[in-house]
C-alpha cells in the first residue's frame, strides 16, 4: 500500500483528482506522421514527374503507364501512404479542437472510414487498369 501512495505522490493534486496521466501515445503518433511525411517524398516527386511525362499524351499512353508492374506499385504505395497521412493529420487535428467526446468519437470514426474508403477506390482503379478489367 505503501508504493500506490507514494506513485500518487508525484502527481499533482488536480491531476490526482482528474485521473489524468500520460496517454504514452503521442511520440508514437509524432513519429509515424514523420515517417509518412518522409515516405511521400519521394513518392510525390515520382507522381509528379509521372505525370509531367505525360503531358499531352492520350490516354493510351497514360494506360500503358500504370500498366508497368513499377508503376502500379508506386500509385497504390503513394494513395495508401497518401490517406494514411491524411487520416493521421486529420486526427490530431479533431482531437484537439472538438471537446464532446461523442462528436469527438463520430468525426474520428467517419475520418477513419471515409478515408479507408478513398485509399481502397485509388487501390482498386489501379488494379483494373493493371490487369486490363
Amino acid at each position: 500500500m505503501a508504493s500506490n501512495s507514494s506513485k500518487s505522490s508525484l502527481r499533482s493534486p488536480l491531476a490526482h483528482a482528474r485521473g489524468l496521466g500520460s496517454a504514452k501515445h503521442g511520440t508514437e503518433h509524432w513519429w509515424g506522421q514523420r515517417l509518412t511525411a518522409i515516405a511521400l517524398v519521394p513518392l510525390t516527386v515520382w507522381f509528379v514527374f509521372g505525370v509531367i511525362g505525360h503531358l499531352g499524351a492520350d490516354h493510351a499512353a497514360f494506360v500503358a503507364w500504370m500498366k508497368s508492374p513499377f508503376s502500379a506499385v508506386m500509385m497504390i504505395l503513394t494513395a495508401g501512404v497518401v490517406f494514411h497521412h491524411a487520416h493521421s493529420g486529420l486526427q490530431v487535428v479533431i482531437e484537439d479542437y472538438i471537446s464532446a467526446e461523442w462528436q469527438k468519437l463520430a468525426v474520428l470514426i467517419a475520418v477513419k472510414f471515409v478515408s479507408f474508403a478513398l485509399a481502397a477506390a485509388c487501390v482498386l482503379a489501379v488494379v483494373k487498369i493493371f490487369i486490363g478489367a
